[in-house]
């Protein structure tokens, strides 16, 4: 698993270059952002269930199908097991925040996610659309504790939901 500088050090050390302007202001950025991202993964870390269920809620609300007869959620096990997941996506987010780097969402959750789902009926855009609201919970909270500039938290879950997302081949 690397984070932001590790995969930015490496990157530059495979080419043999110097680190430049470019790389700098990465690293820069990084930092100036670095207490943020720490306070982030607190809220989410002391808010995880209350997120997950709110979030489980809400997506229930806007596509009722899936938690009645026949839907993919229908069933205290199937229920259950969409909250899993969903809790799943919001660690390792709050892993790729204060990381500052997504590869570990590719390493440690997509990597073979999108063709387990096919393979087990589960529809891909209501888990994207958790994702989503899950995004907008956490920003919600983490503004509601001072922190003004939010944008941060976008990268890991706006990650997941393109890579999820269906592609144009």
């Amino acid at each position: 698993m690397r984070d932001a500088i590790t995969t930015l050090i490496r990157n530059y050390d495979i080419t043999g270059r110097y680190l430049d302007r470019d790389a700098l202001d990465s690293l820069k950025s990084y930092f100036n952002t670095g207490t943020a991202r720490v306070a982030a993964a607190g809220i989410i870390n002391a808010n995880a269930a209350s997120i997950v269920k709110q979030a489980g809620s809400q997506l229930f609300d806007e596509i009722p199908e899936l938690i009645r007869p026949g839907g993919n959620a229908y069933t205290t096990r199937r229920y259950a097991a969409c909250l899993r997941d969903m809790d799943y996506y919001l660690r390792y987010a709050s892993y790729a925040l204060v990381a500052g780097n997504n590869d570990l969402l590719d390493e440690r959750v997509l990597q073979g996610l999108r063709e387990t789902y096919n393979s087990l009926g589960v529809p891909i855009g209501p888990t994207v659309i958790g994702i989503q609201i899950m995004k907008n919970i956490v920003k919600e909270q983490v503004a509601a504790a001072g922190i003004e500039d939010t944008s941060f938290i976008d990268q890991p879950f706006d990650y997941m939901t393109r890579e999820l997302s269906e592609k144009d081949i």
